[in-house]
């Protein structure tokens, strides 16, 4: 028995399958072998074309069944870049490009929603300002598309639509009405409240469940198509932080998980709902959240951070480097990259500075001694000094994370990021051998039955790597802190004083 995992990123689709009985990843593919595009017809924008994710996941999947039964797939899981938003007609067509996670034009929308609903009231219930999440990015639809507005018969996120697209049943989870801004935590029921504002009618917004647990089945078109047998439960969806903290088995209270791609995100679980007052860090419905076991996810979201490095690499390096050997060629360079400064946040506005865009930079060069290898290294300590940013957020909010739980990839392939991270936070770095799409095939086994418990269903999970901070780093880093801190702040004030 085999469980098919699928992970739409920003980046790239990946879909992996899992072997249930021994737990060991036997076939994944990734698609396409260069980065999917990101169009963006105003500054800040940023939209995908859904039909694209189905092409490739499609193309994923078949490229699997090429050398594997798929008549062997008992259960299909869902992973996906959180917030987009995606406007289905009555035929399940979809109405126009996704806007998508990094996408910052809802900004202000978000900003008079907080205000207009109640700062106080939206806090102690949704936990966060309505900020550019998905249920402001369809208000903004409302605004500026009313005609496509009117056409629109459901809302998706990201997974939800690849859902549809293989069993036919529109819906989506608990969790994933929370990083639309859709859920009351307080009540514990959607948060009709919040789209009562927008104007959005209670009938675009579909059912919801669990997370984990049977959510629809695989429809005959996607066996014509496929090759996967109708009637195969969907029973794992959820976004890609609360998912990639499943994958690392990060489901109790005080535990952390990382991740680095595109975006770079700290992920921590508490039992006790928390709101950060500025909503630099967001709090969603964690995916083994019950009312009686309350889960909640506290998410650092930092956008400028591996796409800062995809961007030298195309730009710099000229591609003429693999990110294997940009990472040797950033370890040439001393630690503090002797005074060079990277601010990663070129994508789009971030929240852990307030829903403000500041656009990346390259501070302290010099012509004279500086060259590749100080940008480069320059580049991951900047990334690294904005989650140890984000984490002092965290630290305030109660969760002070003594270690960090990571996949082996991305950003986290790089042991000089890694140790970098490790050194900054004073975190050990746990790094295990599972990725999204590995993690939503071992849900999916767990949702439709076939792991019985948590502790069988992560029975393979193994740390690989373990970092540990060197204390021989600190001082040096923690200067190159400071000095990136004061350019951060400096880049805020110009922009308070325009």
């Amino acid at each position: 028995m085999k469980s098919l995992g699928i992970d739409i990123g920003s980046s790239s689709v990946k879909v992996s399958l899992l072997d249930i009985a021994t737990g060991e990843c036997v076939a994944s593919v990734s698609n396409p072998t260069q980065e999917m595009s990101i169009e963006a017809q105003q500054a800040g924008w940023a939209e995908q074309d859904p039909e694209m994710w189905w092409h490739y996941v499609c193309e994923g999947i078949r490229q699997i069944g090429a050398a594997h039964p798929l008549r062997e797939v008992v259960s299909v899981g869902i992973t996906y870049q959180m917030h987009g938003l995606v406007c289905l007609d009555r035929a399940g067509h979809p109405l126009r490009k996704s806007i998508i996670w990094c996408d910052s034009r809802a900004v202000r929308i978000g900003a008079e929603a907080l205000e207009g609903i109640g700062r106080d009231y939206c806090l102690r219930h949704t936990l966060n300002s309505p900020g550019n999440f998905t249920a402001s990015k369809l208000a903004w639809v409302k605004r500026h598309e009313p005609e496509l507005f009117a056409r629109i018969d459901r809302f998706l996120l990201p997974g939800d639509y690849i859902a549809c697209r293989l069993s036919g049943h529109l819906s989506t989870s608990i969790s994933g009405l929370s990083e639309q801004i859709l859920w009351d935590f307080k009540e514990e029921r959607r948060a009709d409240f919040v789209a009562d504002y927008y104007g959005i009618p209670h009938e675009l917004i579909p059912e919801a469940g669990p997370s984990i647990g049977v959510q629809c089945e695989t429809d005959a078109a996607t066996e014509r198509l496929l090759g996967i047998p109708a009637g195969t439960p969907i029973s794992y969806r959820a976004g890609d932080q609360p998912n990639n903290a499943f994958s690392l088995n990060v489901l109790e209270a005080g535990e952390v998980a990382a991740t680095g791609g595109t975006s770079g995100v700290v992920y921590g679980v508490t039992d006790r709902p928390k709101a950060d007052p500025q909503s630099r860090v967001n709090t969603f419905v964690h995916v083994n959240h019950t009312p009686e076991h309350p889960r909640y996810g506290i998410l650092l979201c930092i956008n400028g951070t591996g796409i800062m490095n995809s961007w030298l690499r195309r730009h710099v390096v000229q591609r003429t480097l693999d990110y294997g050997e940009m990472n040797r060629l950033a370890a040439t360079a001393p630690v503090g990259s002797d005074g060079v400064v990277v601010l990663p946040f070129g994508n789009g506005a971030e929240r852990v500075l307030g829903n403000r865009t500041t656009g990346a930079a390259i501070l302290g060069l010099d012509l004279n001694r500086h060259s590749t290898a100080h940008v480069l290294r320059a580049a991951q300590e900047g990334i690294a000094c904005s989650f140890r940013y984000g984490i002092d957020i965290m630290r305030g909010l109660g969760l002070v994370p003594d270690v960090i739980r990571a996949g082996a990839a991305n950003l986290f392939l790089s042991p000089l990021f890694r140790q970098t991270l490790a050194s900054l936070t004073g975190a050990r770095i746990e790094l295990f051998n599972t990725d999204g799409a590995l993690g939503a095939a071992r849900g999916a086994a767990l949702g439709a039955g076939y792991y019985r418990t948590r502790e069988e269903a992560f029975a393979s999970l193994r740390c690989v790597e373990t970092v540990e901070p060197v204390e021989a780093d600190r001082e040096v880093l923690e200067a190159t802190y400071r000095t990136w801190v004061a350019a951060v702040e400096s880049k805020l004030n110009e922009q308070n004083n325009r």
